[in-house]
């Protein structure tokens, strides 16, 4: 795959901190994160009560978490999608995302305000879409020798069972 395109055409208003198009060619992985919110490991919302900062730091940091379980980075993000309860906060938003991401080659974004999350108390959620190519897909891609045995020998002891 060459290196993901970001593109803001020139017959659109230029956009603040994010890319409208992002083109991906070739043969890559392509990841599907779910919304992060800002909850610890307790499952908890971080912050004070209100704190919106604190949770929208925290979810950033939630999915960077979740990227790297799959051996991407931010750099592979090419679409995220936000939710504010209150869009009062954009400014917060933008600054804290902007620390997060490439803001030479910002992802596609969009952003909305929604009256309430699926979690009482929390303030901001973010999904992504992220594409990895070249080595770094393949090299995630392929289980060691030793998973795909034991991978193997799992699935024809399933297969015997039925």
């Amino acid at each position: 795959m060459t290196a993901p395109r970001f593109l803001n055409p020139k017959t659109l208003a230029p956009p603040p901190g994010y890319s409208y198009v992002v083109e991906t060619t070739g043969p890559a992985r392509t990841i599907y994160l779910a919304g992060q919110l800002g909850l610890d490991l307790d499952n908890k919302l971080v912050g004070e009560p209100g704190d919106f900062r604190a949770q929208c730091v925290k979810a950033f940091e939630n999915l960077e978490l979740a990227l790297k379980a799959v051996g991407a980075g931010f750099a592979d993000v090419v679409k995220i999608n936000n939710y504010l309860v209150d869009m009062t906060h954009i400014g917060v938003f933008r600054e804290v995302r902007d620390g997060f991401l490439n803001t030479k080659t910002p992802p596609a974004s969009t952003t909305v305000a929604i009256s309430q999350l699926a979690r009482p108390g929390a303030l901001f959620e973010i999904e992504a879409i992220a594409v990895v190519a070249g080595a770094k897909a393949k090299a995630a891609r392929k289980p060691s020798a030793a998973k795909r045995s034991k991978s193997k020998r799992k699935n024809t002891s399933k297969t015997r069972r039925r």
